[in-house]
């Protein structure tokens, strides 16, 4: 069984949001994880599609296996740097405005049902 990773840094949403999209498609198989995805509204389901889509390519290209034999073993959305902003507030007071991002990490490899 050959692992093969795709990382997708900096995605511009909130871990949180993210974790809704990848939790769904953890687990299957890329074919039907794009399925899923794709169905889905928000616009963070389309994120995480795109780093499916460069797992399932490098393994393709890369370590020549199969797509339709391509598994999700491994997803995960971690923290990445905050953006850090403030908003003029009264009495000159300010408030900190946390502008949150994410790094999307999949995990696939090559495995016969």
């Amino acid at each position: 069984m050959m692992e093969v990773k795709a990382q997708f840094k900096n995605t511009g949403v909130s871990a949180r949001k993210i974790r809704l999209y990848v939790d769904l498609v953890r687990g299957k198989k890329v074919d039907e994880a794009l399925t899923i995805l794709k169905y889905q509204t928000s616009p963070s389901a389309q994120i995480v599609a795109k780093a499916v889509k460069s797992a399932a390519a490098n393994a393709e290209n890369n370590n020549s296996l199969e797509r339709e034999t391509l598994r999700i073993i491994e997803i995960y959305a971690d923290d990445a740097p905050m953006l850090k902003r403030y908003q003029p507030r009264a009495r000159g007071s300010a408030d900190q405005i946390l502008k949150r991002s994410s790094h999307i990490t999949v995990v696939v490899a090559d495995q016969e049902d």
